[in-house]
């Protein structure tokens, strides 16, 4: 992992590489600036299911007619209020209009947003938003944004320590909402490599791998999207040093993307950059194609 060295705008000092590290360890080895960014995401959380239950308590309305009218039951907004659930942006929206509050809750949204992702993932989700291209290549799970509620589930409820219910619904709810990018218009260019082990781990059984392969094999089809596999028998891969993801920007600036064990970081040095999607073209060369892959992907659904 690159150190923390530089903002996107910042300078980096002397030899040190233009990477932004997030997640455990921002600023120090005791990962407080983690956690304090974990508490603030928090308090926005809080603030907003505040100003909602205020809203809602002028309006006039109980918990179960107003639940009624966003779509959900009483016991849900008053998580929503207690802030120990994150609202999606759609039913902001719908509360607001609810509520006839002019915009107040509506103000909230892309704060609240950042909120329901992991803080080390908060900078990448923001680039995904304002992709023109992404390139992905994943080692060990199917890639999130392509990922089936009954697959996350199944991965979400493996982590240790266990995430608590509330934070593991809030997790599913946020990766969901990443998926809006396949129906973005103009659409996006997306690409995806995976290794083959990736599609024959039965994590959450084999019902919920069925799902999950079926599901890949629709997203395949789209003509955005290319899928490909890196098989197992395969003698040469430019991808042996992990996962990571190349965002370009729609101003055509690239970033650079790598995760592990809650930690994060992201590139922006053009020459590292650039290297990346470089490095990309030749993973993607040395892997089934994509008519291949979704041929690959229809055997292994066969043999379940």
């Amino acid at each position: 992992m690159a150190e923390h060295t530089r903002t996107e705008n910042g300078t980096a000092p002397a030899g040190g590489e233009a990477a932004v590290a997030l997640g455990g360890g921002w600023e120090n080895d005791d990962g407080s600036a983690a956690r304090a960014a974990d508490k603030s995401a928090q308090g926005v959380v809080t603030a907003f299911g505040q100003s909602m239950k205020t809203l809602r308590l002028r309006a006039g309305m109980e918990r179960e007619e107003f639940g009624r009218k966003i779509g959900y039951s009483a016991s849900t907004v008053a998580s929503f209020e207690q802030g120990r659930r994150i609202p999606s942006p759609r039913t902001i929206d719908r509360a607001d209009d609810v509520l006839e509050a002019g915009g107040l809750l509506k103000v909230w949204k892309e704060q609240v947003e950042r909120a329901q992702y992991p803080v080390f993932f908060q900078g990448m989700a923001a680039l995904e938003k304002q992709a023109i291209e992404l390139l992905m290549y994943d080692t060990l799970v199917v890639n999130g944004l392509l990922q089936t509620e009954e697959y996350m589930r199944a991965l979400l409820a493996m982590r240790r320590p266990p995430l608590d219910l509330e934070t593991l619904e809030q997790r599913v709810t946020a990766r969901l909402a990443r998926q809006e990018i396949f129906a973005r218009r103009p659409v996006p260019l997306l690409s995806f490599v995976m290794d083959e082990s990736v599609l024959r781990h039965r994590y959450g059984g084999p019902d919920v791998l069925r799902g999950q392969l079926e599901h890949l094999l629709l997203i395949g089809h789209q003509l955005n999207v290319e899928l490909q596999v890196m098989p197992t028998d395969c003698e040469d891969n430019a991808g042996v040093n992990g996962a990571f993801t190349v965002v370009t920007r729609k101003d055509g600036k690239k970033f650079a993307y790598v995760e592990a064990q809650s930690t994060s970081t992201l590139e922006t040095d053009p020459e590292q950059t650039v290297l990346a999607a470089a490095r990309y073209g030749i993973i993607r060369s040395q892997a089934l194609t994509p008519r291949e892959s979704l041929k690959f992907i229809e055997g292994l659904l066969g043999s379940l």
